[in-house]
């Protein structure tokens, strides 16, 4: 037998129109294909092929069915071999089941369908669930609810719900393997979730593969999802997919939203096409798997400030697999579940109507704000508006987002073209890494809240920080007069900034930790040859003109952007910069630009 999850899987890899084509001749008729029905012969366009739907139908001879029944029919195939022919043109290996032993995965599956059926079970009759219970009554989410997305309750002592599951004749082992007991410093097992509201996550095949928990009392975290596990990977699943696949098909679209109960909401109301992230980011996985279903996603997350952070990092995500994307924009202070609890799934609809394309939102915004209004307030827009001109895979959409950038910004669509290639350079390391000025300020930053917490990387590199203290490694005599030009706290790298105040303190040993390391790295280096007088001139006066550097990179960036008579304006202010600089620091230590060789 091949698994149905990668029957499935195959099916969504399958072009219908493409396979059908090899032996069809098919023409576009609107968002469908007809052609001559190859099973009754005739020579008339009565053969469907609904790529939505991913079926064909015959309206003669009425026959239909999915890309795998076509080639069973066409060439007297039985199911598997049509299975794997498919699997062979879209690339996808399917196991020999002469070799195939049983799922090992299945005693999984087992318990945590069991766990299911026992947290639904208490949050229906246990004394202890009343609090939940009077939760989601709160929510407006009644029993007939509850019952359709098997929501339960795990209480804060949870050592029945082992001893039924042991009484299955389920291993700890397995609980272990299937996430859902954690080891005491005992080695005893305990449950992992205690005192939450229990919501099962499913796979696309329905089966229970994991579960997210919410926290009803006092403590963090608020949710907990289920650890990775053979059978649970939080990143490359999506809730409610199971229920939402068939409808996002038939609607051809998507809604993503940012909640269990936002989903769970909208599908008791009857919009069945919403699926939510597992109460994180949007991954690239969860994108991609999004993507098979369909081309075109709306968003609607929360409009609060994180709601709209959250929003356009999965636009981004979702532009970077080819998607198109637009914007539900909600009232503020309301959310999905909230908007269809006031005004029904009629409310949800006239807004998921109005939708943007999550550029035009973008852009809507800034606008808003007033960027648009000032030369600096352009530059700040389209550090905003660039991430996500980048992210569009699709190269119409690219093309239109950047003409509507210059449209709106006023800036030459050449010089934005250029900036995205720029920036498209240096993320892919062919440029050398962003400083900390404005200058990059457009460089791509981390999403916030995406991805494990892992060990920091190391501070950007500050050239010039590094000069002057390692000019005061090596000649500590220049120690007190650095200290009467300037401060540590003037140091923006932490490990310098560190050293720097260990030495002014009349410190003459490392410290501990990388500032140490850095001490000791540059203490064992020879300095550059030079005068010290002016060496040390040199560095103390760069750094102290280091917000004038910055500003004088802003302008250079400021200069694509600005008509003729502001561009003059912006070259006097940069001129008058460096000669302040100048006439402050001296001309030699001001035009010194010099860095040691290491």
């Amino acid at each position: 037998m091949i698994p149905a999850e990668l029957i499935e899987q195959i099916r969504d890899a399958a072009d219908i129109v493409t396979i059908i084509g090899e032996h069809v001749e098919l023409k576009r008729t609107g968002s469908d294909f007809r052609g001559p029905c190859p099973f009754h012969g005739g020579t008339h366009r009565n053969f469907s092929v609904v790529p939505r739907k991913q079926m064909y139908h015959c309206f003669v001879c009425h026959e239909s069915g999915d890309v795998f029944t076509f080639l069973m029919k066409k060439f007297g195939l039985d199911y598997p071999t049509a299975v794997r022919e498919i699997a062979g043109k879209v690339g996808i290996a399917v196991p020999d089941v002469r070799t195939a032993g049983p799922d090992p995965n299945e005693p999984l599956h087992s318990a945590l369908a069991a766990a299911a059926d026992w947290f639904a079970r208490r949050l229906r009759e246990g004394a202890d669930a009343d609090g939940a219970r009077r939760y989601l009554d709160g929510r407006g989410l009644d029993e007939a609810v509850r019952d359709e997305f098997q929501l339960g309750f795990a209480p804060a002592r949870g050592e029945e719900l082992l001893e039924s599951l042991r009484g299955l004749g389920i291993e700890d082992a397995v609980l272990r393997r299937a996430g859902l007991v954690v080891e005491r410093e005992d080695q005893a097992p305990a449950p992992r979730f205690r005192g939450r509201l229990i919501f099962p996550i499913a796979d696309v095949r329905g089966r229970v593969v994991g579960f997210g928990g919410r926290l009803l009392g006092e403590g963090e975290p608020k949710y907990l999802n289920s650890p990775e596990t053979p059978v649970f990977h939080k990143g490359t699943l999506l809730f409610a997919l199971d229920r939402a696949r068939g409808a996002i098909r038939t609607a051809e679209s998507a809604v993503l939203v940012e909640g269990y109960v936002d989903a769970i909401r909208l599908h008791a109301a009857g919009i069945a096409n919403v699926v939510a992230p597992l109460g994180t980011a949007l991954t690239p996985e969860q994108a991609r798997l999004l993507r098979r279903y369909t081309r075109h996603v709306a968003l609607a997350y929360d409009a609060d400030t994180p709601g709209l952070k959250s929003t356009f990092r999965a636009g981004d995500e979702l532009l970077r697999q080819g998607a198109a994307v637009s914007v539900v924009t909600l009232p503020a202070g309301e959310d999905p579940d909230t908007l269809v609890r006031k005004g029904g799934a009629e409310a949800f609809q006239a807004l998921l109507g109005e939708a943007v394309d999550v550029f035009e939102r973008k852009i809507q915004l800034v606008e808003r704000k007033g960027l648009l209004r000032t030369l600096e307030g352009r530059r700040e827009a389209l550090d905003r508006l660039l991430p996500t001109i980048r992210a569009a895979q699709d190269p119409i959409t690219r093309e239109l987002y950047l003409a509507r950038a210059a449209e709106r910004s006023g800036v030459a669509r050449d010089v934005l073209e250029r900036e995205v290639e720029r920036q498209d350079a240096r993320a892919h390391g062919r440029a050398e890494a962003p400083g900390r000025g404005r200058a990059d300020a457009a460089a791509p930053r981390p999403a916030e809240g995406e991805g494990e917490p892992g060990p920091a990387p190391p501070p950007p590199e500050e050239p010039v920080e590094r000069t002057l203290v390692h000019l005061l490694l090596v000649h500590p005599e220049l120690v007190e007069r650095a200290r009467d030009a300037v401060a540590a706290a003037q140091f923006c790298h932490p490990y310098y900034r560190e050293i720097v105040a260990a030495l002014y303190a009349g410190r003459r040993e490392p410290p501990p930790g990388p500032a140490g390391a850095a001490w000791e790295d540059l203490a064992g280096r020879e300095l550059v040859e030079g005068n010290l007088e002016d060496l040390l001139a040199s560095a103390v006066g760069r750094l102290l003109d280091r917000p004038n550097q910055e500003r004088r990179a802003e302008i250079d960036r400021l200069m694509d952007l600005a008509p003729p008579d502001e561009q003059a304006r912006l070259l006097r202010e940069k001129q008058d910069l460096a000669a302040a600089g100048e006439k402050r620091f001296g001309r030699k230590a001001f035009q010194a630009q010099r860095e040691p060789k290491y």
